[in-house]
């Protein structure tokens, strides 16, 4: 056995003693053992709190793993037929762009949408508007025409038509360039999943470690029904309802249950509900802490934020009326309902009544009004957010929950630092809750993971067990934690069961008939394969 002195290993190198290989298996053995040196160190700056975030990132390396070589399979006659329609959408579009500024600016020449610089020169130069900076890479204000700066300036009568087509091409070029993603050798589409991705305990992912693949936690609505499960068998999609919503919800009652008034007092003061020498007056214990909390478990909780937020809309006297207006179209693809649950995020996250305006197309006033009625509601939220800013100024660190712990190394007294240290347990909860159950689900051989989605789980199981399996995930999904005074705590599951990962349309039930449908206790639809060898007359397939 040949023995090298790593010590003088440039200096063999140098000298050519070593072949290739050798300086391979050199820097090989090399990066193992000072890997492993390190690993050593490390393990002895564990504290019980991180020591249980570390080892259930180790647990989560199998499902993962399963996961990024399993991949995912897509239908090339539903990939290739929407890439057919869509492009037709983008070359009418592209047509009516161009006569725009051709006969509407008299421009001689072809603009380029998809250029930065021709699109700020069309708006910035040729329409004559004030440019709208926003912080480059570089971290400098620079003029910008991303979405938010278009959709800005779409208020201006002159601006809206360009606005409005070149979002309309851009979402197009996005769902263009998913479709064509490189699939593998298999025609599946696997990406990689990062297990420590992102600061919150979340997982991020991209593009597949043979350079292959996309994001699969970011795809379109629109372009999920070209993904479908492998022969005979179906998609089972599990996903935590209000997660985030509920969490804080949590995080409120072990906070309060047993504060006294003085201390409520002294947090509700900061937040500006109480006085500066008054006291509340209000409910405390289990009538404070639990107010959102019992709302988020009492019944539709977004749809109850939509009223307080669209009160115009004729809402009526009957409850069973309401999630069908909730469900009515905002702006874009968003129904009122997933504008108010913004909203209702957007003001757990302590967010500005003008920041969240722009992103939710809801006037300022409105929003305004709607925080000062959500706080009158639920005053354990500010409170909450007060005590959070104060733990992170007092200890730099926070834990939720589940036990994860996230220092924050920023200006404490900055406000990102601030809204990163609020939003950080509600989020980082909700992770690990997903996380957990996909470990549990993992163990049991009858399901085949497929793609985690910051929420919720895609699996897939023989279609012949859907009715038996899809109760067993969700039972085994269940991160029950117990609260102070004994409260037992979940987020609820919602699955749905399909044949491709689009959702199924009440209202249109031909557009998708195989999509993900709520599971009511029985999938009594026919999967795919059986429903087209009896329209060619040929029977039921074994």
């Amino acid at each position: 056995m040949k023995i090298i002195d790593t010590l003088n290993l440039e200096h063999q190198m140098s000298r050519g003693e070593l072949s290739v290989s050798e300086i391979y298996w050199c820097y090989n053995g090399l990066d193992c053992c000072i890997t492993n040196e390190i690993r050593h160190k490390l393990r002895e700056q564990l504290t019980p709190v991180t020591r249980g975030t570390y080892n259930r990132a180790l647990e989560m390396q199998g499902p993962f793993l399963e996961m990024m070589l399993r991949g995912v399979r897509l239908s090339e006659s539903h990939r290739a037929e929407k890439l057919t329609e869509i492009k037709e959408q983008l070359t009418r579009l592209e047509y009516g762009f161009n006569r725009l500024c051709s006969e509407g600016l008299g421009l001689t020449y072809v603009l380029n949408w998809r250029s930065p610089l021709q699109v700020k020169a069309l708006f910035y130069e040729v329409l004559g508007f004030k440019a709208i900076k926003a912080r480059n890479a570089q971290g400098f204000y620079a003029p910008t025409v991303g979405r938010e700066a278009l959709e800005t300036l779409s208020i201006y009568y002159v601006a809206e038509p360009f606005c409005n087509f070149i979002l309309a091409m851009r979402d197009i070029g996005k769902q263009i360039g998913f479709l064509e993603t490189k699939l593998d050798a298999d025609k599946r589409l696997r990406c990689n999943f990062n297990i420590a991705g992102t600061n919150t305990g979340r997982l991020s992912s991209s593009f597949s470690d043979f350079g292959t693949g996309t994001n699969l936690q970011n795809v379109d609505r629109n372009l999920k029904y070209t993904f479908i499960p492998d022969d005979k068998k179906a998609f089972i999609n599990i996903d935590l309802e209000q997660a985030d919503s509920r969490n804080v919800g949590a995080l409120c009652w072990d906070l309060f249950v047993d504060m006294p008034r003085e201390g409520i007092t002294r947090l509700l003061r900061k937040a500006g509900l109480v006085g500066p020498n008054a006291e509340w007056e209000g409910p405390i214990g289990p009538e404070f802490a639990g107010s959102y909390l019992d709302a988020c478990e009492s019944g539709d909780l977004h749809t109850t934020v939509c009223r307080m937020a669209w009160k115009d809309l004729d809402w009526g006297d009957v409850p069973e009326k309401w999630r069908p207006i909730a469900d009515g179209n905002a702006y874009r693809t968003y129904s009122y309902r997933d504008m108010a649950k913004k909203l209702g995020h957007g003001t757990n996250y302590v967010g500005q009544p003008a920041t969240m305006a722009k992103h939710t197309k809801v006037p300022a006033d409105q929003i305004t009004l709607f925080q000062r009625n959500y706080f009158a509601a639920f005053p354990c939220i500010a409170a909450w957010q007060q005590a959070t800013i104060e733990q992170l100024q007092s200890t730099g660190q926070l834990t939720h929950l589940f036990g994860r712990q996230r220092c924050f190394f920023g200006r404490h007294a900055d406000q990102p630092v601030i809204n990163a240290a609020i939003a950080y347990c509600p989020q980082g909860m909700t992770g690990d809750q997903i996380n957990e159950g996909i470990l549990a689900v993992w163990h049991n051989p009858a399901f085949e993971l497929l793609i985690q989605v910051h929420d919720s789980i895609l699996m897939q199981v023989y279609s012949c067990d859907i009715n038996e399996l899809t109760p067993l995930a969700v039972a085994l999904m269940k991160a029950e934690r117990t609260l102070k005074q004994g409260r037992k705590f979940h987020v609820p599951l919602e699955a749905k069961v399909g044949w491709n990962w689009g959702d199924f349309d009440k209202r249109n039930p031909n557009k998708n008939p195989s999509g993900l449908m709520d599971f009511k206790g029985k999938e009594s639809r026919i999967p795919p394969r059986f429903i087209q060898r009896k329209r060619l007359g040929l029977g039921a397939l074994k």
